[in-house]
C-alpha cells in the first residue's frame, strides 16, 4: 500500500471484535503519510497539529475536515486553539488504531 491508495481508500465500519494495530503495523502506515503525525505512547491514536495565520483560517480548515469525516463515517477529535487545530484519530470501537485512522489522515493532508 502507498499514500495514493490511502487517499483513494474508503473507511470500513468497525463495530469491534477486531484487534487494534500493533506497533510495527502502525509504524508502517504512519510512514505512508506525508506529514509528521505522531502515534500516542499507548498506540491508541495518531495526531497532528495544523497552524494557520488566524482563527478564521483555522475554522475554515475544520469546516473542510468535517465533510471528509462524514463521508468516511470516521470522525476525529478536533481541538481549536485560536490559529492552531489539533486533529486526533482513533478507532473508538477497538480502543486503538485501525486502517481507517490512516485513511482519514491521508485525506486530511490533502487540504
Amino acid at each position: 500500500m502507498d499514500n495514493r491508495q490511502l487517499v483513494k481508500g474508503h473507511c470500513v465500519p468497525c463495530e469491534g471484535g477486531v484487534e487494534p494495530m500493533k506497533k510495527e503495523e502502525a509504524k508502517t502506515y504512519l510512514s505512508l503519510l506525508k506529514k509528521s503525525w505522531k502515534i500516542s505512547a499507548d498506540l491508541k491514536s495518531i495526531s497532528l497539529r495544523f497552524e494557520f495565520k488566524n482563527f478564521l483560517e483555522a475554522i475554515d480548515f475544520v469546516n473542510k475536515v468535517a465533510p471528509i469525516a462524514e463521508e468516511q463515517g470516521h470522525h476525529p477529535d478536533i481541538y481549536i486553539y485560536y490559529n492552531k487545530v489539533d486533529i486526533t484519530l482513533t478507532t473508538h470501537a477497538i480502543k486503538g488504531l485501525s486502517v481507517n485512522d490512516f485513511l482519514v489522515a491521508a485525506k486530511v493532508e490533502l487540504l
